[in-house]
């Protein structure tokens, strides 16, 4: 055989290699259209849901839905038992939802699609043709697609959505943040010198701003972990690499008075950062929120804690800070609405005494009070502003919110309001 000829056999060897991959075998494939009866455990959200048949321990793969025809391809955890809810830990498309008959498919060729009705791919893997040969729920919760080695391709610790499963990171170079499931206005980022809880706020072009900074060594990458500690006790908290990996950075969060294995911490749709655990023990209520970032002792600087509009003081909302002066406070408190841009048709009614969360992280401009004012007035989006007559510094509020009651006569607000 000749040179030419030994070459060109190699090649064709090569090239059969590559275009003969493995597929997944017929048994392993799935095909699931979402019709039919639903589920009869209590799930989150209080939503109706269809289980799709892969399931590991507390894990299960379930399409949900909050409102009709209106379907989320998520990871469900817990029992299902009537004494307890299934809480969902990862959501595939929750801001494309999909209708009645659509299909969720696992093919041949290892990609995973959901689709429309009409065929429309809303959703995939993008693993076609990528050596996988089989699809499952790992015991942590973690979905795979996986090739003939037994490793991952695809799996959905890759891809988090609001929660962090024992074991699943944020790191600087992939996936480094949680947003909330809902309006995902809320948001939680690993940074590169520390961990931020950030706000979008809509009448600001959505521009972000920071309401809670967890300083420590995060980088380059955080991991949700749980270890024992003198015997069935459980530690909970975030773990990031260190020089030695048997030996990691560890920021404690939680110790809960029962083995807490079975936990995950989620931003919540509130604000909120909070530990949920599993405790096959009790027989009523399994869940428990075993850790929340904001507790009884700084919760007035959550932006949600007294809803639209609302003065905080010692934890509680204690005031709706009208004009006319310190309601009380409800649900129902808000400012009332400038409907014009025009200085002349609104004025602004001041409060002394009190912060806010926008000046707590970010920082604000280095202004005279009356310059402050004119940022305001000439901005038909802005609610308010306000003022740090110690440091002459200034906050525009596109939205209020909470506002915090201080002992520093110094920190001012002024409301913006309308003449008539």
């Amino acid at each position: 055989m000749g040179l030419a000829s030994h070459i060109l056999t190699l090649l064709s060897l090569f090239l059969l290699i590559i275009l003969v991959r493995p597929q997944v075998d017929p048994s392993q494939q799935l095909q699931f259209i979402n019709r039919g009866e639903f589920g009869e455990s209590t799930v989150e959200y209080g939503a109706s849901y269809r289980d799709v048949g892969v399931i590991r321990n507390l894990f299960r793969l379930c399409l949900f839905n909050t409102t009709p025809n209106a379907f989320i391809l998520a990871i469900g955890m817990g029992t299902g038992s009537s004494d307890s809810i299934i809480r969902w830990v990862w959501q595939a498309n929750p801001q494309n939802p999909v209708q009645e008959e659509a299909s969720l498919s696992f093919g041949p060729d290892g990609n995973l699609v959901l689709a429309q009705p009409d065929g429309r791919v809303v959703w995939q893997t993008k693993t076609e043709n990528k050596g996988v040969i089989g699809l499952g729920m790992n015991e942590n919760g973690n979905l795979e697609l996986f090739d003939n080695g037994g490793w991952p391709v695809w799996q959905s610790f890759d891809f988090p959505t609001d929660t962090l499963l024992v074991g699943q990171s944020l790191t600087l170079d992939g996936p480094n943040k949680l947003v909330t499931h809902d309006k995902g206005s809320y948001s939680l980022i690993l940074e590169p010198d520390r961990l931020v809880l950030s706000h979008e706020i809509p009448r600001s072009s959505n521009k972000s701003v920071v309401y809670y900074v967890m300083e420590g060594r995060f980088i380059p990458s955080t991991t949700f972990y749980a270890a024992k500690d003198q015997g069935t006790a459980t530690q909970l908290g975030l773990a990031t690499p260190a020089l030695r990996p048997e030996f990691p950075y560890k920021h404690f969060l939680a110790r809960p008075r029962f083995n807490a294995s079975k936990s995950f911490l989620r931003l919540d749709s509130d604000g909120y950062l909070r530990i949920y655990t599993f405790d096959f023990k009790v027989s009523f209520l399994a869940w428990e929120v075993t850790f929340e970032l904001f507790d009884q002792n700084n919760n007035c600087w959550l932006p949600s804690k007294c809803g639209e509009f609302g003065l905080c003081e010692d934890n509680q909302c204690v005031a709706c800070p009208l004009e006319m002066g310190l309601l009380g406070w409800s649900e129902a408190c808000r400012p009332k609405k400038v409907r014009s841009c025009d200085p002349k048709t609104f004025h602004y009614y001041r409060l002394g005494g009190v912060d806010h969360f926008i000046t707590k992280y970010n920082v604000g401009l280095a202004v005279g009070e009356s310059k402050c004012r004119g940022l305001c007035s000439r901005d038909c989006k802005c609610l308010g502003y306000f003022y740090d007559k110690s440091s002459f510094k200034c906050w525009i509020g596109y939205e209020l919110g909470t506002l915090v009651k201080v002992s520093d006569s110094k920190k001012v607000a002024y409301i913006k309001t309308p003449n008539i």
